[in-house]
């Protein structure tokens, strides 16, 4: 112990100094947005290459789990092509509606957090592909979240499961609409809020994307019903949402340009400061 208080009093100048540098770089980052935005895209680029790199170690060892689940799948799409007609009009992902081959960009999860109220994560994709922020990212199965921040070679995006998200929904069949958001319990289910209680709904029903936000376009799929409640306060329905996507299991991903979408921004600016 006496060793110890020998050392900060010989060193007393330095630990001095480093303490006060700490307390001035802290406050110019809180207080510069240029500088803020620096510290974040040089945490983005330190910790998506760490990200990929253990993602790498993971995919290596799970290359048996992931050869039997692309065998099983093989299977499944010979036996659809053996009793299926001959046709030339095979659906691909990229005939989304209104986005074109080259508004697609192809990208790979290698970092995922589902475990506390604000899930983020980190794609190997960045600037240099042309990422940016506010694009939405999507699978197969249906929406996974919105890019947050980007350095020239990762990307980080704001899970569907965080709190803090909110997008526009609406039920397929009715057109009805809400704000999707999540509420921290559990992570096979998000929940639709604000529907009018003279939409006509029940359990099962698709919910797709809204196509009033300039991120997803419309109908991408979401999940289907899984209960119904009331808000006693609103008079309006909240819905719980079981989601198509195992957002604990994420593996490739497409974000989504939208080349709109600065055009309806400086649009409605336009609108509310006339």
């Amino acid at each position: 112990m006496q060793q110890i208080f020998n050392f900060i009093f010989k060193n007393s100048n330095r630990i001095l100094f480093l303490l006060l540098l700490g307390i001035s770089l802290t406050l110019t980052i809180q207080s510069h947005s240029f500088h803020r935005s620096k510290i974040i895209s040089s945490a983005n680029f330190l910790s998506g290459g760490v990200y990929e790199k253990v993602n790498n170690i993971n995919e290596y060892l799970n290359l048996k789990n992931q050869n039997d689940a692309l065998a099983l799948e093989n299977a499944k799409l010979k036996s659809i092509l053996f009793n299926k007609k001959d046709t030339t009009a095979t659906k691909r992902l990229d005939s989304l509606k209104g986005v074109k081959p080259s508004d697609i960009i192809v990208s790979k999860v290698i970092h995922n957090s589902y475990n506390s109220h604000e899930n983020y994560l980190t794609l190997n994709s960045g600037e240099l592909q042309g990422v940016k922020s506010d694009m939405g990212v999507i699978n197969d199965l249906g929406i996974v979240g919105i890019i947050d921040n980007t350095s020239p070679r990762y990307s980080t995006v704001v899970s569907i499961l965080n709190t803090k998200s909110q997008i526009n929904a609406k039920i397929k069949k009715s057109n009805h609409f809400g704000s999707l958001i999540w509420d921290g319990k559990n992570t096979g289910f998000v929940q639709l809020i604000d529907v009018p209680r003279l939409a006509a709904i029940r359990k099962g029903d698709t919910i797709v994307t809204g196509g009033q936000s300039v991120i997803f376009p419309e109908n991408i799929g979401i999940g289907t019903i899984a209960n119904i409640f009331t808000d006693n306060k609103t008079h309006y329905y909240t819905i719980n949402i079981r989601l198509f996507n195992d957002m604990t299991n994420l593996g490739h991903v497409y974000i989504i340009k939208s080349k709109n979408r600065e055009e309806l921004i400086n649009l409605e600016k336009k609108e509310k400061n006339e």
